[in-house]
């Protein structure tokens, strides 16, 4: 399982890089389909990400989701192979490097518990099945938000990064959306 999992990785990064230097109007086209789709309550706490390399940029669409009253989250490593920590965040917050290249609100930072996590992808597939970087965390973060609260977990990526069925175990999560630049997709409307 994990080989397939390696393989499907390396072909799906090629992918997302072909995408990413193609459309400038990915995020844009996201931000609008998102909007539409995803049912979002009022001022709701949203977590979201900073892209690392040519993840889809959910930046545009965090600007957006603040101004119509949402609190917006980034994640936080606070602990390696524990669940992610949600803290506030505003543009132009001071960030901290975090691991893997990412960065992240400082620890002074007010933490939310997310009522929408906006995650990134690798891939994904119609049954809500994403594959990541391998780590887990978002697997370990929103199995431990769920049994604290009803989270919705919504994939963000390019539609090539679609493929028919991601190798998945017992501990994967399942989205409840995946939005694209694309298309938004529901998995329980699709199976």
């Amino acid at each position: 399982m994990q080989e397939e999992k390696q393989a499907l990785r390396a072909v799906l990064r090629e992918r997302r890089t072909e995408a990413a230097q193609a459309s400038a109007a990915a995020a844009a086209d996201l931000a609008e389909r998102f909007l539409r789709a995803v049912p979002v309550g009022p001022r709701a706490e949203v977590a979201g990400y900073l892209p690392i390399g040519d993840e889809m940029d959910v930046r545009p669409l965090l600007h957006r989701l603040r101004g119509f009253g949402h609190e917006i989250a980034l994640p936080a490593v606070v602990e390696p192979g524990a669940p992610l920590a949600f803290r506030r965040w505003r543009e132009g917050d001071a960030l901290a490097d975090g691991p893997f290249g990412t960065r992240q609100p400082l620890a002074t930072a007010d933490e939310l518990l997310p009522d929408l996590v906006i995650l990134p992808l690798l891939a994904f597939d119609r049954r809500g099945y994403r594959l990541g970087y391998g780590g887990g965390y978002y697997d370990r973060t929103l199995a431990a938000l769920r049994r604290r609260k009803n989270v919705l977990a919504v994939g963000a990526g390019y539609g090539v990064q679609e493929v028919p069925a991601v190798p998945c175990c017992r501990h994967d999560q399942v989205l409840d959306w995946i939005v694209t630049d694309r298309e938004a997709i529901e998995p329980r409307s699709v199976a």
